[in-house]
């Protein structure tokens, strides 16, 4: 390693740290520069002999997990040496709120970002700084810096080094490939070919090769920090049907997180808004974040999720965050990421601080078929990484073996998974395991017969005798050990074969990414088996988006406690003088009996009970229910109290805005073409939900007061076929429809 060429003079109350030229850093001098300009006592792992190795004028590869402290690494000696570090990141949300955080230690000036979100005033004024030597370092998106108008610009200013962040995105093997990162090198000696940082969080072998050929930087000095966060705890849970995972995750937030930060990850943007949507319908503070919406929006949701005015963010993979949250508690993926790369860069959000963090991912076979659908349109090659990427994904969600271990042996790190104690769910419920050395045998022989041509997949299928179009395109129904395992379920092999990844025995050829050969230790396997256990991978449930809606299928409720609250509604309306369906539906009766609420809030999120009928009619419901619970010592759980969204259609939408505005029903019913009998059941619907419309004018229109109170009264007292009732007693008078509407007006005024 070289020697550095600079040293510092010791900041006074007056000064910041000056650059003087030396022959040598002492490390005394970088300690006080970290106290002096961040308030750090001392370095974390090999931060500091990556910033010697820096500021020696050498290129340096960061491979470090989030939350290690890579961002440090360049900052520190930017505000040291003299001139302007460019920092080349793709995450516009993160270099705001780095450059916040700089410029709370060092002033405005000290730190600026270029990318789309600046109009061209702002532009001028950030490249005044630049010249005037007020800035030490400036934030650049790629696309940016390809622009001829930037180059130009930043050949006329003293540069003192580049750091690429997030270079992952250099590999077309990386989760998150940009074709522009591909220009970065050609783009810095264009400008001044200065000492160069790549810093990655995520990075197997094959990416961590890319990098370092596509930067042109063979030669740099590599520092890998373990993969390993320890404070972090896996798990994986089946998604199961609609609306399981969404009563599941109001639950487990409600329960064990709340009011602790979290970010919750989902595919798409409609998604991200009917997540974050039911959360906030549960108590839950939530804001959405993604790409649909406007740059303002996002930097305000960003923002009051720092502050903590919100505690959670539920955001797109695809878009990602560059939030620099150090007390993010959990980390829920409702939908499984495109990669391990991405989950485990997502996960690493969580406990950056050190403490607990959780991480939960909802898997459901059929998502991932989802996945590789979409890779359908793309390029041959990029939609083969695509789809074993996706394979990997699977492989570690349905692995029985300890997820720790498995993210460490994909990112190329040994790891004993005794060491796990019980941080992931695998570990902390441990599955019963088999002695499969005479399988694992056949596995390793059978990876021979192939000369290491095949992947997991295509030699499973080989294993147990599968004719696919694979299989068969490569001659392979026709080898030796073709069928071999037939005895033995697909399910069964991938395990054995997953295992012996795990174990090193099995290896993945680093330039033919996802090939399987047999390495020494697999060889001197089949020479001489010893024990080899495993427990078969976990079968997760596939569902399909037409399985039933959770909220539709039949309640089980109690029987006992629905005769009980019926009897009492019929009491209570008779009291009220209200027919019985005005207090409750039978619907909202049996979902009480089910689901067994105590309180306003509880009940309040029964469906057809919205806060203003429960303050209206609910005192004496949830007294007998109370009783009923305690009587009977019934264990009830909070997950089956989740309040849902009311569903409303762009249609209902339409037709709730128009009624707010008084804008005559037959004008709604031709814009929606809809005839008016079906206008007035879609209205109904809404009001049954537990939506207040103001229909009073509308009723007003079609009789005098006396009249519609005569109308009225005839509500009050009819239970069943109430239009149709209505209709013999008033048909001379209104039609149907408007007998309809003034039930409905009836109903909004009495019920909600």
């Amino acid at each position: 390693m070289k020697e550095a060429k600079i040293a510092f003079k010791k900041a006074t109350s007056e000064d910041k740290l000056v650059p003087t030229e030396s022959k040598q850093i002492n490390t005394i001098d970088l300690k006080e520069a970290l106290k002096s300009h961040f308030g750090f006592e001392g370095f974390k792992d090999e931060q500091e002999k990556i910033i010697h190795t820096l500021l020696s004028g050498d290129d340096v590869f960061v491979i470090m997990p989030t939350g290690g402290g890579k961002s440090l690494c360049y900052q520190l000696p930017a505000l040291i040496k003299g001139g302007t570090a460019i920092i080349i990141s793709p995450l516009i949300a993160l270099m705001k709120n780095q450059v916040d955080a700089i410029r709370s230690l060092g002033g405005d000036n000290i730190a600026h970002f270029l990318n789309s979100s600046l109009n061209k005033t702002e532009i001028t004024a950030v490249k005044q700084d630049i010249t005037d030597g007020k800035t030490k370092l400036l934030y650049i998106a790629p696309e940016t810096l390809k622009k001829d108008e930037t180059l130009d610009f930043l050949k006329s200013i003293n540069i003192s080094f580049v750091a690429v962040d997030e270079a992952h995105c250099i590999s077309e093997w990386g989760h998150d490939f940009r074709p522009e990162y591909r220009r970065i090198k050609a783009m810095i000696k264009e400008i001044k070919d200065v000492p160069v940082m790549a810093l990655t969080a995520t990075a197997t072998p094959k990416v961590q090769q890319d990098i370092q050929k596509n930067l042109q930087m063979l030669d740099a000095t590599v520092f890998k920090s373990s993969f390993n966060r320890d404070n972090l705890y896996y798990e994986v849970r089946s998604k199961g049907k609609k609306g399981e995972a969404m009563k599941d995750i109001v639950s487990y937030i409600k329960q064990r997180m709340n009011n602790k930060s979290g970010i919750i990850y989902c595919l798409s943007r409609k998604k991200v808004e009917e997540i974050s949507s039911i959360l906030q319908a549960n108590g839950i503070k939530a804001l959405p974040y993604h790409a649909g919406l406007d740059a303002k929006m996002r930097a305000d949701h960003q923002d009051r999720f720092l502050m903590e005015e919100s505690d959670v963010i539920v955001a797109t993979i695809a878009f990602g965050m560059g939030i620099d949250k150090p007390d993010v508690r959990f980390v829920i993926h409702y939908d499984i990421p495109k990669s391990i790369e991405g989950y485990y860069q997502e996960t690493g959000r969580a406990g950056r601080d050190g403490l607990e963090g959780e991480c939960v991912m909802y898997y459901n076979p059929a998502d991932a078929e989802k996945l590789e659908k979409f890779l359908k349109d793309k390029p041959v090659a990029e939609r083969e990484i695509g789809e074993l990427l996706i394979f990997e994904m699977q492989a570690f969600a349905e692995t029985s073996a300890c997820r720790r271990k498995f993210l460490l042996n994909y990112f190329g790190e040994e790891y004993n998974d005794n060491k796990c104690n019980g941080r992931c769910d695998n570990c902390k419920h441990p599955k019963e395991k088999m002695d499969a050395r005479t399988e694992a045998v056949l596995a390793l022989q059978t990876i021979n017969s192939t000369k290491s041509k095949q992947i997991l997949k295509i030699t499973v299928d080989m294993i147990v005798g599968k004719k696919s179009h694979e299989v068969q395109l490569g001659g392979l129904d026709k080898a030796a050990y073709f069928g071999k395992g037939k005895d033995k379920d697909e399910n069964f092999w991938k395990s054995v074969l997953r295992g012996l990844l795990l174990n090193g025995q099995v290896t993945k050829n680093i330039e033919t990414y996802g090939l399987l050969s047999v390495s020494e230790k697999g060889e001197e396997f089949i020479k001489n088996p010893t024990t080899f256990d495993i427990a078969l991978d976990t079968k997760f449930e596939r569902y399909t988006d037409d399985d039933d809606d959770s909220g539709n299928v039949e309640m089980i409720y109690d029987e006992e406690l629905y005769a009980i609250l019926k009897d009492l509604c019929k009491q209570e309306a008779k009291a009220k003088k209200l027919p019985p369906y005005i207090i409750f539906q039978e619907t909202s009766l049996q979902e009480m009996a089910f689901k067994f609420p105590i309180t306003m809030e509880e009940m309040s999120k029964i469906s057809g009970v919205n806060i203003g009928k429960a303050q209206k009619f609910a005192k004496p419901f949830l007294a007998v229910i109370e009783k009923y619970v305690i009587d009977n010592e019934i264990e009830r759980t909070e997950d089956v109290v989740i309040k849902s969204v009311v569903n409303k259609s762009a249609k209902k939408v339409v037709i709730i805005t128009n009624i707010d505005k008084k804008i005559a029903l037959a004008d709604i019913a031709r814009s929606q073409n809809m005839k008016m009998e079906e206008l007035l059941t879609e209205i109904e619907n809404i009001v049954l939900s537990g939506t207040k419309l103001s229909l009073k004018k509308y009723v007003n229109d079609l009789a005098d007061e006396e009249n519609i109170g005569y109308v009225m009264d005839f509500f009050r007292e009819t239970n069943e076929n109430v239009v149709e009732a209505a209709m013999s007693e008033f048909g001379d008078e209104f039609t149907k429809d408007d007998l309809h509407l003034m039930h409905i007006h009836f109903i909004c005024e009495m019920a909600n």
